[in-house]
């Protein structure tokens, strides 16, 4: 093309079509950019968002972080408690919370350890406790907390610093966690009637 025998309105009409066309990819890029974020913010809530922007050194990267733990736990085939396992589950919950009376230490203790058994029986890996809550926030979001706030009481019994009422709420968080692990089956069941 000879920009010399273009006129000047015909110059100024190619600038505008430029700037148009670049302006929509901006914009396009901004609205994908957007829709990423609050699918991210709405899959992992927005208590885990918040965090793993806060410690990924951004938001590119922590949302980058997120799709990998995405991805990761659709590569790990987690599945539902048969039966039976739910049942013994279910027990050995039971008589956790009947022990926690006489023995609030110990109980925290044995529930931190079943509720590491209910998810590796689902498919979880139980390597470390981050990886483990990482892994859960993909298909838990809303109990993510109540899972880093009862293995803080964990280890605060396992350091002899965590009063009754950690050990207490512990507990509730360690309940939460365990009744969302073992009773999804009827939750789906439910939301499918």
């Amino acid at each position: 093309m000879d920009l010399a025998a273009l006129s000047t309105t015909q110059i100024l009409a190619i600038v505008l079509a430029v700037v148009v066309v670049v302006a929509a990819g901006i914009g396009i890029w901004l609205s994908i950019r957007k829709r990423r974020t609050g699918r991210l913010r709405t899959q992992f809530g927005g208590a885990e968002y918040t965090r793993a922007v806060k410690e990924g050194g951004g938001r590119r990267k922590a949302e980058a972080a997120l799709d990998e733990r995405a991805d990761r736990v659709e590569r790990l085939h987690i599945r539902p408690l048969a039966a039976g396992d739910r049942a013994r589950f279910i027990e050995s919950w039971a008589r956790i919370q009947a022990r926690f009376v006489d023995g609030p230490g110990s109980a925290i203790t044995d529930a931190d350890q079943l509720v590491g058994d209910v998810m590796s029986t689902r498919g979880y890996p139980v390597s470390d406790f981050e990886q483990r809550a990482a892994d859960i926030s993909v298909d838990h979001p809303l109990v993510l907390e109540n899972y880093r706030a009862a293995h803080q009481s964990a280890l605060l019994q396992t350091k002899g610093q965590a009063s009754t009422e950690d050990l207490r709420q512990g507990m509730i968080h360690y309940r939460t966690l365990f009744e969302e692990l073992v009773g999804e089956p009827e939750l789906a069941a439910k939301a499918a009637s």
